[in-house]
């Protein structure tokens, strides 16, 4: 009787599809997600931050939702942007290697006035690194404030 021969092991393959499903991450760790406009491209941003930063992403997702019921989302330049619907952006979230930047584009005009600086004059910024205490009551504030400010075309 003759040896059979080993069969060769199948080839894997990896679709389109199956790497379409894993974004890039940029420097920083940011998400590589294409731009769009809704919640779908937010929540994909949001599930493709990496680590610690996903759960301070559903985290600011749900509190600027439950404090702006009719927020307007989009993804641009590769970071969620928030705001009210034909009026302009109100912030906007970025992440970097150790923390997660929140961007108030009139963070000048809140009260308190978020301690981050920015070289534009009325941006101020909130950023969160993996052990702090997220003050969601101070954050809602600033979120509702900023909603009702004159928001930024892009």
């Amino acid at each position: 009787m003759a040896a059979e021969t080993p069969k060769k092991p199948a080839k894997v393959t990896t679709s389109r599809s199956q790497k379409a499903a894993a974004p890039v991450l940029l420097s920083g760790g940011n998400p590589q997600i294409p731009k769009g406009e809704g919640d779908a491209p937010v929540q994909a941003y949001i599930a493709a931050m990496p680590g610690w930063k996903r759960d301070v992403g559903r985290r600011l997702d749900a509190v600027i939702v439950a404090t702006v019921p009719d927020v307007h989302k989009a993804v641009k330049w590769n970071s969620p942007f928030y705001g009210v619907k034909g009026e302009g952006w109100f912030l906007n979230l970025h992440c970097f290697t150790k923390y997660v930047k929140v961007a108030f584009f009139r963070g000048s005009s809140l009260h308190p006035v978020p301690a981050g600086r920015s070289k534009q004059e009325d941006v101020r910024y909130l950023d969160i690194h993996e052990d702090d205490e997220l003050d969601e009551a101070q954050l809602a504030s600033w979120v509702l404030q900023a909603s009702q400010l004159p928001g930024e075309v892009l």
